[in-house]
C-alpha cells in the first residue's frame, strides 16, 4: 500500500510565539492526514459518519526530532498499520525538505456509535481500511502518570467542541500548554503520549491534576470519570 502524502508550508497561524509548529496544530495535520486517507481508501462519510460511526482517537504518541517553522516546507506520509481487535492503528510521519524526520507518530482509533456512544466492531460497521507496512512505524504506548490530587479546574468552551459532539482531541493540547510553566513552553518537545478515555462535552467542567517534574509535564482530566492524559517531555 502506497502511503497517503500531503505537502504544507508552515503559516503562521500554525505556529506559536517561537514561530515553531503549535502541537494543536501538528495532531490536526495527523488528525486530517488519517481522514483524508481513509476516505481515499474508500472508507470516507458515507460508510461511517452518514451510517452514525463516529472516528475517535483513543491513544497516540509522538516522538519529535524538531518540530518545524514558520514558512518552512514539509512532507506528511501516513500509512495505516494492521488492525487489532477493534483499533485502527495509523502511523505518521513528517519530513523536511530534505527528507529527515522531524516527526514520527502513531495513534489507535476506534467507531464509536454516535447515539449510544459506544464502541462499534469493525465487521458490525462493514469498515475496513488495509494494512500499510511501514519499517519506521511503531505501535503507540499508553502513558503513565503518578497519582494526585486535582488541583486545577477547566470549563469546554464552544470553540474547542468539534462535529463529534466533544472537545476535539488536538484541543487538549492547548489546554495543557496553557496550564504548564513558561519554562517548558519555551523548550523544546522532544515526546508526547496521550490517552483518551472518555468525552468532554460543551460546558463540562474538569478537575484537571498538573505534574512538573524535571523536564516532565503531565496533565489528566475527570469528571466524574476519567476523561484524558498527557504526558510531555522536554529537552532542557
Amino acid at each position: 500500500m502506497e502511503p497517503y502524502v500531503k505537502h504544507y508550508r508552515i503559516l503562521a497561524s500554525d505556529v506559536d510565539m517561537h514561530w515553531r509548529l503549535r502541537l494543536s496544530r501538528l495532531f490536526t495535520f495527523l488528525q486530517e492526514a488519517a481522514i483524508a486517507h481513509t476516505e481515499a481508501l474508500g472508507m470516507g462519510r458515507e460508510m461511517t459518519l452518514d451510517r452514525g460511526y463516529l472516528w475517535v482517537v483513543t491513544i497516540q504518541q509522538a516522538k519529535i526530532t524538531r518540530l518545524p517553522s514558520y514558512d518552512e516546507d514539509v512532507v506528511l506520509e501516513s500509512l495505516p498499520g494492521k488492525m487489532m481487535h477493534t483499533f485502527f492503528p495509523r502511523h505518521t510521519r513528517l519530513l523536511d525538505a530534505d527528507g529527515s524526520e522531524l516527526v514520527n507518530a502513531s495513534a489507535l482509533w476506534m467507531l464509536m456509535d454516535e447515539k449510544t456512544r459506544s464502541m462499534v466492531f469493525p465487521e458490525q460497521a462493514g469498515v475496513y481500511i488495509g494494512d500499510g507496512q511501514a519499517s519506521w512505524a511503531f505501535w503507540p504506548k499508553s502513558p503513565r502518570l503518578p497519582k494526585g490530587e486535582p488541583n486545577a479546574s477547566f470549563t469546554v468552551p464552544y470553540s474547542y467542541v468539534d462535529l463529534n459532539g466533544h472537545m476535539n482531541n488536538t484541543r487538549y493540547f492547548d489546554l495543557a500548554e496553557d496550564f504548564m510553566p513558561q519554562e517548558l513552553r519555551d523548550a523544546a518537545v522532544r515526546e508526547i503520549g496521550t490517552e483518551y478515555t472518555g468525552e468532554a462535552k460543551l460546558g463540562e467542567d474538569m478537575n484537571l491534576t498538573l505534574w512538573r517534574e524535571e523536564n516532565q509535564f503531565r496533565v489528566s482530566g475527570s469528571t466524574d470519570k476519567k476523561l484524558f492524559r498527557i504526558s510531555f517531555v522536554y529537552d532542557l
